[in-house]
């Protein structure tokens, strides 16, 4: 489109890409002196305009911005959870379950030939409170029950099954906790599966009889408890609340939650 020939390469048949000051002939002849493309207007010329020789008249200082708070701090003081005691603990868990309570029914007298149980962990339900020096756990297990038995005279073993949700309790002595603490406990483990046939129970009419099957979990897990303090800055430590270990001259009573 443009004759370049042996004219000045940013030269075309429209004219030049760059003035003659911009090539170092002397003042712009297209803008004047006044252009604002001149060395000493106050529209300073692009940097690197036309010539590498050329000196940059660009200032650029590029800065990241400040970062803002949204909110200004008051104090040098910070909050933290203090652990007032940590320690790994056993719960029980344990229920009789007479022969009637299974599907179908295991008859009176049965031999008991084996008991297979398994929990179900994902399932379980606890409420845990803070008395003065002490954490009370109360709580739920679900699990399945499979029993696999003779009946009196029967050589033929059977099986029966039961879905059902077995308590358990546990108060741990805890020196220094008081009621408004916090208890972190996490999963429970399963440690022992223990099953015994042939425990007394209660029947329907009031009789005690052999019929019965008593079925325990011993459970482990790790109670911690924490409290709110307030640490400043040469380390002086009070606590959010200085009152709450105060006793108080009735017991407390707590209903909890069903699971």
């Amino acid at each position: 489109m443009g004759n370049f020939g042996k004219n000045n390469p940013m030269h075309s048949n429209w004219g030049s890409a760059c003035s003659d000051s911009d090539w170092g002939f002397g003042n712009d002849s297209r803008f004047g002196n006044d252009s604002r493309f001149d060395r000493h207007s106050k529209f300073k010329k692009p940097c690197k305009v036309c010539k590498s020789h050329d000196d940059s008249a660009c200032d650029c200082n590029f800065k990241a911005p400040a970062r803002q708070l949204a909110a200004p701090l008051n104090s040098d003081c910070v909050l933290v959870n203090s652990v007032v005691g940590s320690k790994t603990v056993q719960k029980v868990a344990e229920a009789t379950l007479p022969f009637t309570a299974f599907t179908p029914p295991i008859p009176a007298g049965s031999t008991i030939v084996s008991v297979a149980v398994t929990p179900n962990l994902a399932g379980v339900t606890r409420n845990t409170t803070i008395i003065r020096d002490k954490v009370v756990n109360i709580g739920l297990i679900p699990v399945s029950i499979l029993v696999t038995f003779l009946a009196p005279g029967s050589t033929t073993p059977a099986t029966a099954t039961l879905s059902t949700r077995l308590p358990f309790q546990e108060h741990t002595d805890f020196p220094g906790a008081c009621p408004e603490d916090t208890v972190i406990e996490p999963p429970l483990v399963v440690e022992g599966i223990f099953a015994q046939p042939g425990v007394p129970v209660i029947g329907t009419t009031g009789l005690v009889s052999t019929n019965a099957i008593l079925v325990k979990i011993v459970l482990r897990t790790t109670i911690t408890v924490t409290r709110q303090v307030i640490v400043d800055s040469h380390g002086g430590i009070c606590d959010v609340n200085e009152r709450r270990c105060e006793t108080t001259s009735t017991p407390p009573t707590n209903t909890l939650p069903a699971p």
